[in-house]
């Protein structure tokens, strides 16, 4: 799908260095900040899904959100950012692994669960007390820092309560994420840990 975003691509002042993962939203790739010399995210929606006013307002509200959102235990956005080929996001790249992938193999020894689960409800909460819920809390959107701290990623889905409008539409496309019925995130599976 986004094959002209190879290694050695630049998208605007970010030179992709490869690619770490890809959802609904389109990709997700890791790249260098050539003006500033640092490793950033890019989550990138494609020119293909331009006209999904849905995607669209998605990930313009993530942007919002994130940068409503500066606090420890949520991942940081630098830069909402848009070419002819792309709209993307820049965010803060995370080192480390998924909380999926810590607890894939033999789980996680219970001490180290609930560490893992205060800093989530740590970020959760200064989401909330912003007015912010995420939505789509799960073990792929909980990044693990070799230091063992615990970042939030992906508020693609987050409703926020009061957020500054942009554009006439607004507050139709948020109603369509809302409406009755409607079912948004991703259905829970079970994280085990070591007994």
């Amino acid at each position: 799908m986004l094959a002209e975003y190879m290694a050695g691509s630049l998208l605007g002042r970010y030179r992709i260095t490869g690619k770490l993962g890809a959802g609904d939203m389109g990709e997700v790739y890791q790249a260098e900040d050539t003006r500033l010399g640092r490793s950033v995210a890019i989550k990138l929606l494609p020119a293909s899904l331009a006209g999904d006013e849905e995607r669209m307002a998605r990930l313009e509200r993530e942007a919002r959100v994130l940068a409503s959102l500066n606090r420890p235990n949520i991942a940081a956005i630098y830069e909402n950012g848009e070419t002819e080929a792309a709209r993307y996001l820049v965010l803060k790249l995370i080192p480390g692994r998924t909380l999926a992938e810590a607890a894939s193999k033999n789980g996680l020894p219970p001490d180290e669960v609930i560490e893992i689960c205060r800093q989530i409800t740590t970020g959760l909460e200064v989401a909330h007390e912003k007015g912010v819920v995420h939505r789509d809390i799960k073990p792929a959107n909980i990044m693990i820092t070799p230091g063992g701290v615990v970042q939030i990623l992906d508020f693609g889905l987050a409703k926020p309560s009061v957020l500054p409008q942009q554009g006439s539409n607004a507050p139709t496309l948020e109603q369509a994420l809302t409406s009755t019925g409607a079912i948004v995130g991703t259905v829970s599976r079970r994280v085990p840990f070591a007994h």
